[in-house]
């Protein structure tokens, strides 16, 4: 697959350093978000987060010119969607991930979309998530065929999880394996092509909705780890 520019949505604790080590890798990242003292924080070179190492790595990418950030979507080969899945309360009052921030990247995201591009998505989400944002990016461009309609899709779609800890995110977004769900093999394949260029770590290919549970059970571990 051939990437040349890649863009990532949200800049926060997981997008930021993601789009930062893809710069410093040598391709041209612009970072999205909805916040415009973000925006400006990162094109200045600046960071609005705590993650040791980042702010060198934020500077250096932009001086190269591989990193800038926009308050817009701008046309790419790959769109990353890292944005928040925060709890919200249901009718009963029991809390449900809220998905919206993710349908709304995905919504963006269609409008700009062209034949051969590459969705993942990062945020940790409900089994089924990544089938969803599929089906609204297909309902917005019916000029495309996508992986829920298509063998062979114009748009590939993929789950690909993070897997790291705060104040060791750098290191370990390098070094870590990594779980690649595609809603096909050959999202999947091209999914890997993308994590290929910054991670050491093993990629290891499976389904969407496999990579989902994944990302939901290691974290559920890790809640209970933390309990005792």
């Amino acid at each position: 697959m051939r990437i040349n520019k890649i863009s990532v949505y949200g800049l926060g604790y997981i997008g930021l350093p993601t789009a930062t080590v893809l710069a410093a890798a040598g391709k041209k990242v612009v970072g999205i978000d909805i916040k415009k003292e973000v925006v400006d924080s990162v094109n200045q070179g600046k960071v609005h987060i705590v993650e040791p190492g980042l702010e060198e790595l934020v500077k250096s990418s932009v001086l190269s010119k591989n990193l800038t950030a926009s308050v817009s979507p701008t046309p790419s080969d790959v769109h990353i969607i890292a944005v928040p899945t925060p709890f919200k309360n249901n009718d009963s009052s029991i809390p449900v991930p809220d998905i919206s921030y993710i349908e709304a990247a995905a919504c963006s995201i269609s409008n700009i979309l062209k034949k051969g591009d590459l969705v993942i998505l990062e945020s940790t989400s409900p089994v089924g998530t990544t089938e969803r944002i599929a089906q609204l990016m297909s309902s917005n461009r019916k000029d495309l065929s996508f992986p829920n309609t298509s063998e062979c899709p114009d748009i590939n779609v993929a789950y690909c999880p993070e897997r790291v800890l705060p104040g060791k995110i750098l290191k370990e977004l390098i070094n870590n394996d990594r779980v690649i769900g595609g809603l096909s093999k050959k999202c999947s394949e091209k999914a890997k092509d993308l994590y290929d260029i910054f991670i050491n770590g093993e990629c290891v290919i499976t389904n969407a909705r496999t990579a989902e549970m994944t990302k939901l059970t290691e974290n559920s571990c890790r809640d209970v780890q933390i309990a005792f």
